[in-house]
């Protein structure tokens, strides 16, 4: 869905250490080999619901980037009984339509030619370059687009679950997974099964070809259009050697432009298969009743022919530093990346107490930066990110005006060099422990985002690191969080990149400035997309969204989510007047 970036930066306004209190998790598999984790919880009479395909662009190839998110697209789109007038006659209108695509796909072909032997310049895709036969072609899609249209039901799926007390359904896509939920109420349980199963069972992706184009539109509004969206793209992309995390989970531009839909219906049988599954409720649920329905519902949809191809390219080591300097729409920065081990690494959790020892308004690099030297603006960012396959550590820091990016630069490495030379207090890493359980121990109050972590950490490799994580944490010695800095912390093994105003670049937003840059970035993406949207109703369940989420915002990124919140009311009521006055 088109709310898929607004979902991360949920996330990251409420991100933070995921260790806490254990909790109890009933895991059992269907006869499909489809895996189910249910939490019981009878404060209120609702259910967190979700399922993952453990599928994400890590998952992908140069020619198809940028597919599973387009699938996350794609499955709102309903099956054989929802979201259409006449499933027949809609699939012979798609058949006609995937006649002219493989036709325009040799005008495409021909085109990619010239353009390697310069006889054309720019995209395939610009209407300048195209053949006169290609033009007739793109008009008779056109045409078939408003055919299939007009036997759509729109939002179908959602109306559904609407009007049945349901809320909150979207969709997110990362590196590692793509995932969909929807909280309903605690008697619907049977409801959500059908819509899910049938999903799943009976897909039908409607206005595929014309979907990419909104995918392609995402990306520019997204990423090509942003401020620091393209130099983002490319710190990525240099970052990443040999592991599939080097192209965004957008994709190409290239690529996206150009998946059939016989590509995406391979995809779908490889990666959207049972075996590749897991369901997560968290609620109001009776889990040997839930267990039942889901082996109805779930349980006649077929294993798949084979297992998912594993990932087996794994990142090189690092034998030289990297750096990357640009211009953008922004104020100075400078950003650190370390390559760092993957998720439930031993070495994480002493590399997550080194980096919660540098973040925040009480870390050594807010004290150091900020109130003793002051070289920066706002709140110098350290966060991990450790992923599936490989991690980073990364650290960002807004450069003060007069200061210079390689005063900030020198500052952070004299920190990190600190870690490196002394171990840390016991006291100091007693109240990091004991901070970094604190911020998770509140995560899980919430039935959503407790769903949301058991998901993320089930297709990173094992939904268990929640309840096992806190003991490993607590057993971390400051002689091994000393080891990861000397280890990991070494100039060959980092990437810096330097971004620098671009001259006439306009001022910040004063709710963000407080923000670590990559931070703000992603929330002004998401405002430039907030400005663009036209779509009414999809931005009134995004705010719907963000008001369920306010409770849970930390003091420091009320300001940034409250700007958003207000930006997209600002948005519903010009849409409105719009309207009225038409």
């Amino acid at each position: 869905m088109r709310q898929t970036r607004l979902w991360f930066v949920c996330l990251l306004l409420l991100s933070g250490s995921v260790f806490a209190q254990q909790v109890e998790v009933r895991e059992a598999v269907l006869s499909n080999g489809m895996k189910f984790l249910i939490v019981e919880r009878h404060e209120a009479p609702t259910v967190a619901c979700g399922w993952v395909a453990r599928v994400g662009s890590v998952n992908e190839r140069p020619g198809i980037t940028g597919i599973s998110h387009l699938f996350e697209h794609l499955m709102f789109k309903g099956t054989k009984t929802i979201g259409t007038k006449d499933y027949e006659k809609g699939q012979e209108i798609r058949r006609k339509q995937d006649a002219i695509f493989a036709e325009m796909e040799k005008e495409y072909s021909e085109l990619r030619r010239k353009l390697l032997r310069g006889e054309i310049s720019g995209s395939i895709y610009d209407p300048e370059n195209w053949t006169p036969r290609l033009k007739e072609l793109r008009q008779q899609l056109l045409q078939l687009f408003e055919e299939e249209r007009a036997l759509i039901v729109k939002d179908e799926l959602d109306r559904i679950y609407t009007q049945n007390g349901g809320a909150g359904l979207n969709a997110f896509t990362s590196e590692d997974q793509t995932a969909y939920f929807v909280t309903i109420p605690a008697n619907k349980i049977e409801l959500w099964m059908w819509l899910e199963s049938d999903r799943l069972l009976n897909p039908v992706f409607r206005e595929f070809y014309s979907e990419r184009d909104v995918v392609r539109e995402e990306r520019r509004l997204a990423v090509e259009s942003t401020p620091t969206g393209r130099l983002d793209e490319q710190l990525q992309a240099m970052f990443w050697q040999a592991v599939p995390y080097h192209w965004p989970v957008i994709g190409w531009a290239s690529d996206v432009e150009s998946i059939s839909r016989r590509q995406a219906e391979e995809y779908f049988q490889i990666h959207y298969a049972p075996n590749n599954l897991t369901g997560v409720l968290v609620g109001d649920v009776d889990p040997d009743e839930a267990l039942r329905l889901a082996e109805e519902y779930f349980g006649r949809i077929p294993r798949g022919a084979e297992d998912p191809p594993e990932v087996v390219t794994f990142e090189v080591e690092q034998v030289a530093e990297k750096r990357l300097v640009g211009e953008a729409d922004t104020n100075p920065t400078v950003q650190m990346l370390f390559h760092t081990p993957a998720f439930y690494h031993k070495d994480t959790f002493p590399l997550e107490l080194l980096t919660a020892a540098l973040q925040g308004r009480t870390g050594r690099l807010y004290r150091s930066l900020v109130e003793e030297k002051e070289l920066v603006v706002g709140e110098p960012m350290a966060r991990l990110e450790t992923q599936k396959y490989a991690g980073a550590l990364r650290i960002a820091a807004e450069v003060k005006e007069g200061r210079t990016h390689q005063q900030v630069e020198e500052a952070v490495v004299e920190e990190l060099e600190k870690l490196k030379a002394e171990p840390l207090g016991e006291r100091e890493l007693q109240k990091l422990k004991n901070q970094v359980l604190a911020d998770s121990h509140r995560r899980l109050r919430n039935n959503f985002f407790l769903l949301l972590q058991l998901i993320v950490y089930d297709s990173n490799g094992d939904w268990r690191y929640i309840n096992e994580a806190p003991g490993l944490l607590q057993a971390v010695t400051a002689d091994q969080i000393q080891d990861v800095a000397r280890r990991y912390l070494e100039p060959k093994n980092r990437t810096v990149a330097w971004y620098e105003r671009k001259a006439g670049a306009g001022p910040v937003p004063p709710e963000l400035a407080s923000l670590p840059p990559q931070m703000r970035s992603a929330i002004q993406q998401q405002l430039s997309m907030i400005a663009q949207e036209s779509d009414v109703a999809l931005l009134q369940q995004a705010l719907s969204q963000m008001e369920q989420m306010a409770e849970q915002v930390t003091p420091e990124m009320k300001p940034a989510f409250d700007l958003v919140t207000r930006r997209i009311r600002e948005r519903i009521a010009e849409l409105s007047k719009d309207e009225g006055g038409k």
